[in-house]
């Protein structure tokens, strides 16, 4: 009897064995879930620092993807007259796009000031471009230099440093998790623009495993994905080796971006993304990524007044995480290797505030309702996950002709979690019950607060605590044992 039952024990982990082989393609793929951390986790850092932080320009257009400067060099080529006349103006016509490198020296590059500040902010992993649509690898990569017939990767180019290896290391040190952004293709590499069957076979392909293996990414942001289909980058080969046999197979979370058909589906296995969107809702693991104003790198052409407040960054992970979702904050870095100020500012305050209130966020889930409104006409949300021209703050913001936004809601188990843009004395929670052995509290302070039920809603009476007390920016109300 005992043979038996081992001989049955050894069979049923075969067959798991077997179950955790992934084939390649997304009918096998999507067995695979997303890592629990990722919806966990809520916010993180994007960071897009390459070559186009030389120039570091790009007009200021509200909601326009020519606001970023990162696509410096594709809008030369394309003639944007913005970029075109900046260009020429500064470093003439026949100053070719490639000789920027040279000014990209990152001399004052410290990446342990920099997991600090990320720490700081309380973001929970950090996403480094890798390589964005330049081809310009933040590493050593053998397949840049070669492709390219050049140096054209940060150690054997003007750097001389492995920026990607450096802030990996410190990032971790840091306590947090490492993800990388990569650009499936390059706007002008040579053999993608001759043979892109051998671009993906021979540069892409080593290049990306190259990658994982040396610095094992809790993350993959794919992207320049739109020119082919994923079975023609034969992304499911790629995602399959990943998930079998890279040293992350079980870790590591990946993003939507693997194909011009792949956006918003394999949400079993890829999580979706919203880039200066309007977001999605809790039925997909989602992401919202955006800049602190309105480029991804850096943009030495934006002014203040171009920048999200503090207060209103701070609405907007709020808003994101009760609609399930993640927020992943950009900043762009200096060609020198400098975090801009003001961006190292708005992540501290954003660190101060989750310091505090860090519980109604990491960890909770969304609630039967993301917001509580107003009386009033509800205003209409566009759909587009790509420059929606979405704001949450001016959705707080009460108006004569329409609803606004009250409060904000998330879960932990039994309690409630209930942000308000604003202090009030008295904090009403339209629809809920009062419990027996439900409690109060403003996160930050240290004292009960008195609740009733009115009809069908709960009242709190915050009037013991005035504003000077609560912890800046939104105050958080946490209804313990209420649901």
């Amino acid at each position: 009897m005992r043979k038996y039952l081992l001989l049955l024990f050894y069979i049923l982990l075969a067959n798991v064995a077997v179950a955790q082989k992934y084939e390649a393609n997304w009918n096998s793929l999507n067995q695979r879930k997303i890592p629990e951390w990722f919806h966990q986790d809520k916010f993180g850092i994007f960071i897009h620092w390459g070559v186009y932080a030389v120039p570091s320009y790009a007009p200021v257009i509200e909601n326009s993807g020519d606001s970023y400067s990162e696509w410096y060099w594709q809008r030369l080529t394309e003639k944007q007259k913005d970029f075109d006349s900046f260009h020429n103006k500064n470093y003439g016509a026949d100053f070719m796009y490639p000789e920027f490198e040279k000014s990209f020296k990152a001399e004052l590059y410290d990446p342990k000031d920099w997991a600090e500040l990320f720490k700081k902010s309380g973001a929970k992993y950090v996403v480094l471009t890798s390589k964005h649509h330049e081809g310009y690898a933040l590493w050593d990569s053998k397949e840049a230099d070669k492709s390219w017939g050049r140096p054209w990767n940060a150690v054997t180019g003007s750097p001389k440093r492995d920026l990607l290896g450096e802030l990996t290391a410190s990032v971790n040190n840091a306590g947090l998790k490492m993800g990388f952004y990569y650009s499936l293709y390059e706007w002008y590499n040579p053999l993608w623009k001759s043979d892109k069957k051998r671009y993906i076979t021979e540069h892409m392909f080593p290049q990306f495993k190259d990658l994982v293996n040396k610095y094992k990414p809790a993350v993959i942001f794919s992207d320049g994905e739109w020119d082919l289909t994923d079975e023609e980058w034969r992304s499911p080969e790629l995602l399959a080796w990943l998930y079998n046999e890279s040293p992350v197979a079980k870790s590591v979370v990946v993003n939507d971006r693997w194909g011009k058909n792949t956006r918003g589906k394999n949400t079993s296995s890829t999580y979706t993304t919203s880039e200066y969107g309007s977001g999605m809702d809790p039925n997909v693991i989602w992401e919202e990524s955006r800049g602190i104003g309105h480029s991804y790198g850096y943009n030495r052409n934006e002014k203040l007044e171009d920048y999200r407040t503090s207060h209103d960054l701070i609405l907007m992970l709020v808003d994101i995480v009760s609609r399930g979702g993640n927020l992943l904050l950009d900043i762009g870095p200096t060609a020198d290797g400098r975090i801009p100020v003001i961006m190292q500012q708005r992540l501290t305050d954003i660190g101060t505030w989750l310091n505090v209130n860090g519980e109604a966020i990491y960890g909770t889930g969304a609630y039967s309702k993301s917001y509580q409104w107003s009386e009033g006409k509800m205003p209409e949300k566009k759909g587009e996950s790509y420059m929606a021209g979405y704001d949450i703050a001016k959705m707080v913001v009460p108006t004569a002709d329409q609803a606004h936004v009250e409060a904000f809601f998330t879960v932990k188990g039994k309690d409630l979690y209930c942000i308000f843009p604003n202090y009030s004395s008295q904090l009403t929670i339209k629809d809920l019950k009062l419990k027996r052995g439900a409690e109060a509290t403003i996160l930050g302070v240290d004292r009960k607060l008195k609740i009733k039920s009115a009809g069908k809603n709960l009242i709190v009476d915050a009037s013991i605590i005035k504003p000077g007390e609560i912890s800046g920016q939104l105050m958080v109300l946490k209804l313990q044992n209420v649901l």
